[in-house]
């Protein structure tokens, strides 16, 4: 292309290429869309929304440590897990329903899933430490599968062990010592 307008081979150039107008970029812009919304501050959170968010988690939390959910296992009854964000999720599923879908979600809704069956406070106490000592930090996902229905228990005090836990030697505000 030329930035000299006209056809260069009438001025003594050799590629015959006319210059681009500049109108023809501002017609590529606009094909493409519109351009993205401008970036905003979010708005401050409220404390009570917060305090609320809270709450329910920590019932969700606690019903999840008294109750028996089912792990799915491999051939060697390791649990089966997935990989996401730094993160080893151990998958567990509040019944054979929740668990169905996930096998068919997979494209492995014919074979069969054993599975075990454990108290999610085993789970988070006792397996998440044991998965995370091979050096991947370790939480459980909830009923992956099932929509609107799953729940991620992050590996963080609180949830599990300060040995699993990934804030482990943290302050108050979150930055380690």
């Amino acid at each position: 292309m030329s930035d000299r307008g006209g056809n260069d081979m009438e001025s003594g150039g050799e590629t015959g290429d006319i210059r681009r107008s500049r109108l023809s970029d501002y017609a590529e812009l606009s094909e493409a869309g519109p351009p993205p919304a401008p970036i905003t501050e979010p708005e401050p959170l409220n404390s009570d929304v917060v305090a609320q968010g809270q709450r329910q988690f920590a019932a969700l939390l606690g019903e999840f440590r008294r109750t028996a959910v089912l792990v799915p296992t491999d051939e060697d009854d390791t649990p089966l897990v997935g990989d996401f964000g730094g993160i080893r999720w151990i998958y567990a599923f509040s019944n054979e329903s929740a668990l169905t879908r996930f096998a068919i979600a997979r494209g492995e809704g014919g074979r069969e899933w054993p599975y075990q069956r454990l108290l999610g406070a085993r789970l988070l106490d006792a397996t998440v430490p044991a998965v995370s000592a091979v050096g991947v930090p370790c939480g459980v996902a909830l009923d992956v599968g099932t929509e609107g229905e799953g729940a991620l228990f992050p590996p963080v005090l609180g949830i599990v062990p300060e040995a699993a836990a990934v804030d482990a030697g943290a302050d108050a505000e979150g930055i380690r010592g």
